[in-house]
């Protein structure tokens, strides 16, 4: 499965792309994390469906000195090829 979420709030400048990538790859999910022109961090899980559960779960916590004030989550077709492994992109 796919999942491809934008998160809102403080998250660009606190290592919110690190963060994402460290527990990505602790779960074994591929995929990427961006910043966005709009402030956002953009971000595409794929694998388990538990294990993408536990992601969203993890991306609404927020990393250390993140505030996280939205999670908008899209469902995607795994037909789409994603990074392995996961990876942050400039």
């Amino acid at each position: 499965m796919r999942v491809h979420v934008f998160i809102s709030g403080f998250v660009q400048g606190v290592g919110f792309r690190y963060f994402l990538k460290r527990q990505a790859r602790r779960l074994g999910l591929n995929g990427f994390a961006r910043n966005t022109i709009d402030r956002r961090v953009e971000a595409v899980f794929g694998g388990e469906k538990e294990k993408l559960d536990e992601i969203i779960k993890i991306c609404r916590k927020g990393a250390f000195l993140s505030e996280v004030e939205n999670v908008e989550v899209k469902w995607e077709s795994p037909q789409k090829d994603i990074p392995s492994p996961f990876e942050i992109i400039r």
